[in-house]
């Protein structure tokens, strides 16, 4: 492998939005362990952050440090906001992505990956991650150029095939053009459109080629590892190979839909990967999904594993991004066992099945106006006049239904878009200051987490790290570390 450094042992999910901030990431870094930074939705989070003062002056400090000239001052002056916002004021908004959108929107969105990944890597010699959603064609590759040009070590995307990821990180490495695939509904699949990223129509210095990072492919299914391996553009590093109780997006069950008795969707034996086929693959591969414990991480190393991820642990320690009240809540739910983690099969725009987590705070249920002014989630489709337009289920139903939508397809629709930004402490406030609600995702962990808590009220990413290697003799752990272990 071309980089020539350690696996690590322990992955740290990459989560929500801003859930795995910069924050989290450099914690679990200057452990010896691999930081993941979630990029999902990271242009809107830095221009609402903005908009909140830049407390503590982290953003404009990694703003300095971008490399392409005039792109942090252009975004200063349309969105930073020295006092913050006065009380009640909604935040402005940056234009939702399209196939194809302006250079400015793009150096956007390039600059917020980029200042994630800097701050993560910022002070320390950790390797540092950024986690991807594979369904998220349209900001994609401007994300992953803004964290390479950040130095970003390892890039990790699921929820979706990522073929054609490894050839895009080998063409934006040389600043060479890239391009992914663009699906449109109601097209042929002769049909081929896609979404591309010219690096020197963005004012990049082309001329010292950026490091390539190594690239995970999250899957479910040993199938689709096999695929990847051997029929993706570009080079795959390894696997990390996620069950049906990780936290967030889960891929669908296998065969005819069932669900239990809540209405969650059943898993069986053909959702579970076949560790040995995923071995004979030759490519390092790390196990998730209820993952957050040392004897697990001992299983994981027994199956050939170079270890496991980790998500809901790392997802309610200090350093995360979670609202704190919020996740003073939930920790106090779980010791007092009155919180749940339900698997919607409905939630979602994507389709996926989603988990949220329900119970964990006493703020009575509000039922949300749907507006949809992220965009995130929405699915290009083809008009009958031949024109590319966009729609989400999670929008206005009216609107929705005008599209060509069903009516059956918004039922249970929820806007993540919105939902998880206010889980980070930065809602949306809408007319009559109605403040959007909260959507909390977790892992089916959270609910023997309290085994990890015992009295305590809160812990750091440190203590998780500890507490997963306190069997193992880990040698290339910092010397600090090492020594706060023993």
């Amino acid at each position: 492998m071309s980089q020539g450094f350690a696996e690590p042992m322990i992955i740290q999910g990459g989560m929500g939005v801003g859930v795995s901030g910069w924050k989290l990431a450099k914690a679990v870094a200057r452990t010896g362990q691999l930081g993941v930074v979630s990029g999902t939705a990271v242009d809107t989070t830095l221009v609402r952050q903005l908009q909140d003062g830049d407390i503590g002056g982290h953003l404009r400090r990694a703003m300095d440090a971008f490399p392409i000239p005039g792109v942090s001052a252009g975004v200063l002056r349309q969105y930073f906001l020295e006092n913050g916002r006065v009380d009640g004021a909604p935040y402005a908004l940056a234009s939702m992505y399209r196939q194809t959108v302006s250079t400015t929107r793009n150096q956007l969105t390039v600059l917020a990956s980029f200042i994630e990944v800097f701050l993560a890597k910022e002070g320390h010699d950790g390797k540092i991650g950024i986690n991807l959603l594979t369904k998220l064609q349209l900001p994609n590759l401007p994300l992953l150029y803004g964290a390479m040009l950040a130095g970003v070590d390892y890039v990790l995307m699921g929820a979706g095939i990522p073929r054609e990821i490894p050839a895009a990180l080998d063409a934006l490495s040389r600043h060479q053009p890239a391009s992914l695939r663009f699906e449109v509904e109601g097209e042929s699949s002769a049909q081929h459109r896609v979404v591309s990223l010219v690096p020197e129509t963005i004012g990049a210095d082309t001329s010292v080629p950026l490091m390539r990072p190594k690239f995970l492919a999250i899957v479910a299914s040993h199938t689709l590892a096999a695929t990847l391996a051997r029929k993706s553009t570009g080079r795959v590093d390894g696997f990390v190979v996620e069950g049906p109780t990780a936290g967030g997006h889960n891929a669908p069950a296998r065969g005819v839909p069932t669900f239990n008795e809540l209405g969650e969707p059943v898993y069986g034996e053909r959702d579970v990967a076949d560790l040995k086929q995923i071995r004979e693959l030759g490519l390092p591969f790390w196990l998730a999904g209820g993952t957050g414990a040392p004897e697990a991480l001992a299983y994981a190393l027994a199956q050939g594993a170079a270890g496991i991820q980790v998500g809901t642990l790392f997802a309610y320690c200090d350093e995360s991004g979670f609202d704190k009240a919020i996740k003073r809540a939930i920790l106090q739910s779980t010791q007092h066992g009155d919180v749940q983690v339900f698997t919607d099969p409905r939630a979602s725009p994507t389709g996926f099945p989603f988990k949220l987590v329900q119970g964990a705070t006493k703020a009575p249920v509000v039922a949300r106006e749907r507006v949809c002014d992220l965009g995130y989630l929405r699915t290009a489709y083809l008009r009958d006049d031949g024109h590319t337009a966009y729609r989400c289920p999670a929008e206005p139903v009216a609107a929705y239904l005008r599209k060509g939508g069903t009516l059956e397809a918004t039922v249970g629709r929820q806007c993540m878009c919105n939902g998880l930004l206010s889980a980070i402490g930065l809602p949306q406030v809408r007319a009559g200051g109605v403040v959007e609600p909260a959507l909390v995702t977790s892992g089916n962990a959270l609910l023997s987490i309290r085994e990890f808590l015992g009295t305590r009220g809160h812990y750091t990413a440190q203590d998780v790290v500890g507490y997963l290697l306190r069997d193992i003799v880990c040698k290339d752990l910092p010397l600090t570390f090492v020594r706060e272990m023993s």
